[in-house]
């Protein structure tokens, strides 16, 4: 029998004002990010809107200009973009750019970043490779933000690279993707989200730039929070289980890397049961040629409980969004998988307005028309009528993050688990993963027999780089607990005369007025009182 009490959510008029406030406030929570009121927000679609909007802010800025992009490619776009910031440094603007080590490993040479520090451009470079860190690379700084004069600031997936733009002269056309251009006081927020990073990479902003982090007066009438989480912190991954949980109508999902975590599945799978439309729209063609395999692994779960799945007929979808109910979405660099939830540094913007909401909608279902529904006990996917077989997005090195890597490890994990245990039942699309799993295994059962020891070279030289990296750091950290410890001590001992130093002017063996530290003075008085 189903409850008549109304229940909280983001639509339906018959939910109550308490249950309201008390989703707001767990979505507060949850997420480690306050509601902020008074902003202005505009939608950018893909790189035909999101870059010209771009140049137009760095080139009215007269302060600061905050840069932060996982990717800064080397080519035609990354050209246009640097010149862009030249012209500002050049002209006094205080120019700052992070840009992520695994992100441009490959894409972007040294002369790039030099010629902009030539210029006078700050460049910090996110966790380049270290020898006293040999999982370290895992932790990626994968945001994608600009904040200029503490007026203005844009939350996106794109990077910047040409297969964003593509290219008409040689039909290639551009990568679908999402970003908003942001002013108000949420702007403040973004750029305390940059100057965090900053500070972890080098010496803290000027103090002079306080002012970034005041908020700026109001520009609209949106609510959003600014969501920018860092290893270990999973803010995203909470706060779309919690709405996919209070969602009473729809959850509609867009993602360019899916794989979802067991428990992340199960909150759409739950919604899909309580009579939620809940639809997730990922790429046909991706960049990654692993990657979907690796996504549609865990879809029969999903489409068993009533989750529709698109796969998008277009080049690369790279957008990361969420709309849910008409009144709540998300707009940012965070990926549905574990890697951008727990290991990287991603920042989103989550808007509670529903004319913004009411406008992802219609975008969403626009990128529906150019998609295909996956369905269950289907021989094959069928394209929609007039669609041409989508080849893998060209401009690409078909190398992903580490991030990237890191989830579809966890998924292959997941199938060559399933296959070895019999928890459940393999699917035809994990035929890639538990056949790369299983020739990966033979391979290195054929290296042990036939060639031991030119396996243990590798073994012998990963196992002696971890013990040096452990005891270079317990070195290290023993030095600092012994210096801690001093300064501890030294501040905990009250204030003496130091008796070796300190001098008195004593008639000493005759003579007046002779100068003689206090310890001898103590010492001699020692010596005669014995002596009586």
């Amino acid at each position: 029998m189903k409850s008549s009490e109304p229940q909280p959510g983001f639509g339906g008029a018959e939910s109550l004002l308490s249950a309201r406030a008390l989703a707001a406030q767990a979505l507060s929570r949850t997420a480690g990010a306050p509601l902020i009121e008074g902003n202005g927000v505009r939608l950018l679609r893909d790189a035909r809107e999101n870059y010209p909007a771009w140049l137009e802010a760095i080139a009215a800025a007269r302060q600061w200009i905050h840069f932060e992009n996982y990717i800064f490619r080397e080519d035609k776009t990354g050209a246009m973009f640097a010149q862009a910031l030249i012209a500002r440094a050049r002209a006094g603007v205080k120019v700052r750019v992070i840009y992520d080590w695994m992100g441009g490993f490959g894409r972007t040479s040294r002369k790039f970043w030099a010629r902009l520090r030539e210029a006078g451009i700050e460049v910090r470079c996110y966790n380049p490779p270290r020898l006293d860190a040999p999982l370290g690379w895992v932790s990626r700084d994968h945001r994608k933000t600009l904040a200029v004069d503490g007026a203005v600031a844009f939350v996106t997936g794109l990077c910047v690279g040409q297969m964003w733009a593509g290219d008409p002269e040689k039909n290639i056309q551009p990568w679908r993707d999402t970003g908003i251009e942001v002013k108000g006081p949420a702007v403040a927020e973004i750029a305390h989200a940059f100057a965090q990073v900053w500070a972890s990479l080098g010496a803290p902003l000027p103090a002079a730039l306080a002012e970034v982090e005041k908020p700026a007066a109001p520009a609209g009438s949106v609510a959003m929070r600014i969501v920018a989480t860092v290893p270990a912190t999973a803010g995203i991954l909470r706060l779309d289980q919690l709405v996919a949980a209070l969602a009473t109508e729809r959850v509609w999902l867009t993602d360019a890397y899916y794989a979802g975590t067991p428990t992340y599945a199960q909150a759409l799978m739950a919604a899909a049961r309580g009579s939620v439309d809940v639809r997730l729209l990922v790429p046909g063609a991706s960049d990654i040629a692993l990657v979907k395999s690796i996504s549609r692994a865990g879809f029969r779960p999903l489409l068993e409980a009533g989750v529709r799945i698109f796969e998008w007929n277009g080049t690369m979808l790279h957008a990361k969004t969420a709309v849910a109910d008409s009144r709540w979405a998300r707009v940012g660099s965070t990926n549905l998988n574990v890697a951008s939830w727990l290991g990287n540094c991603e920042l989103d913007a989550v808007i509670e307005d529903e004319p913004f909401a009411l406008e992802m909608e219609d975008m969403y279902l626009e990128d529906l028309e150019n998609a295909t529904e996956i369905v269950l006990d289907a021989k094959r996917k069928l394209r929609a009528p007039g669609q041409p077989r989508v080849a893998r997005p060209s401009g690409t090195s078909g190398r992903g993050s580490a991030g990237r890597v890191a989830a579809g490890t966890i998924r292959i994990s997941n199938a060559l688990g399933a296959a070895f245990t019999g928890r459940r039942t393999l699917e035809p699309v994990e035929a890639r993963l538990t056949a790369m799993g299983g020739g990966l295994l033979l391979a290195l059962a054929a290296l042990i027999a036939f060639l031991p020891r030119l396996l243990s070279y590798p073994i012998v030289f990963v196992l002696t780089w971890i013990a040096l990296t452990l005891l270079i750091r317990s070195i290290r950290l023993y030095r600092l607990r012994k210096t801690q410890q001093n300064l501890i001590a030294e501040a905990s001992s009250p204030p003496s005369t130091d008796l070796t130093r300190t001098k008195l002017d004593l008639p000493i063996g005759g003579r007046a007025g002779a100068s003689v530290p206090v310890a001898d003075v103590a010492g001699q008085k020692i010596r005669e009182r014995s002596a009586d």
